[in-house]
């Protein structure tokens, strides 16, 4: 039975490692995680201590007992929104720019490019943390030298704008090098028919060069989406969801209840199975408003 079944599926053990790796890895946390997201398990209690108490974690974070949550879900969703956004508008503009021009330091501006997508969250974040003092940082420095007063940065009022400069910074370029490679690849015919029957720069750019990237488009849309979700690095190393809870993204919030409340586990794993839903449910929409427009 088995020899007709790996016969009818001869590709069966070449993947077989990977998928018992993928499953050892996603499947078993994941089924970990909502199991625990329904007791009151916390860290360091033994079994005996554990109990099942269902939805009470869920129930606890829509009616209002956790009224952090609903702050942490806004501010990561206005993130989200925003730095996307951003991102997305800066990375194709600067895509554009770099199929356009064709100038000898070209491969030099590629390597910077690169830089900041290489380089670990939490180094950036200590990179910006210092350029962000208020005292010393080269921001401020920077504003005094053009006869601007000080900002401080990493306050109440502006420490959510700073992680969405950060954040642009680190991931624009991502967007950028996407955009510039789809761009590099749309054949040169149709804009010449186009340019032939009159077409301006606008029109090329509304009626063909959108149109044909608007799977890539979604796609990286996608991507910066569900990181901006799940975002924890950066915020972590600049405010540590400070100044009170003016950053507590909900990735963030959940670090603080698994961590720095006692350890509340349960609780924690909740939070962490509505930041999936979030996530999925943001990038279905995506992709089923991808489906719909193609």
């Amino acid at each position: 039975m088995v020899k007709q079944y790996l016969k009818k599926r001869p590709y069966l053990p070449y993947i077989a490692p990977a998928m018992i790796i993928m499953i050892s890895l996603t499947i078993f946390p994941t089924v970990f995680l909502y199991l625990i997201s329904m007791t009151n398990y916390q860290l360091g209690w033994d079994l005996g201590r554990v109990r099942f108490v269902g939805f009470e974690n869920y129930a606890r974070l829509f009616t209002g007992r956790d009224p952090d949550f609903w702050n942490a879900v806004y501010i990561s969703l206005k993130f989200m929104v925003m730095a996307t956004a951003i991102e997305m508008v800066l990375g194709f503009f600067i895509g554009k720019l770099l199929s356009d021009m064709e100038f000898r330091l070209k491969p030099v501006v590629f390597a910077i490019l690169i830089v900041p997508i290489v380089m670990t969250p939490s180094i950036a974040g200590n990179i910006w943390k210092l350029m962000f003092n208020a005292e010393y940082g080269i921001i401020n420095y920077l504003l005094n030298q053009l006869g601007l007063s000080s900002v401080a940065w990493l306050d109440a009022d502006m420490s959510f704008f700073s992680i969405v400069i950060a954040d642009v910074w680190q991931w624009t370029p991502f967007v950028a090098l996407i955009s510039y490679a789809g761009l590099c690849s749309l054949p040169a015919d149709q804009y010449e028919a186009a340019r032939i029957d009159g077409g301006n720069a606008l029109q090329l750019f509304r009626y063909i060069t959108l149109p044909s990237l608007r799977g890539l488009i979604f796609l990286t849309m996608i991507f910066r989406t569900a990181d901006s979700l799940k975002i924890y690095d950066m915020p972590f190393v600049l405010t540590q969801g400070g100044p009170g809870n003016s950053t507590e993204f909900l990735s963030l919030h959940i670090y603080r209840l698994a961590n720095a409340q006692n350890g509340l586990i349960g609780r924690a794993a909740a939070n962490a199975i509505v930041l999936v839903a979030i996530s999925t449910v943001v990038s279905r929409g995506l992709m089923h408003y991808q489906r719909k427009e193609a």
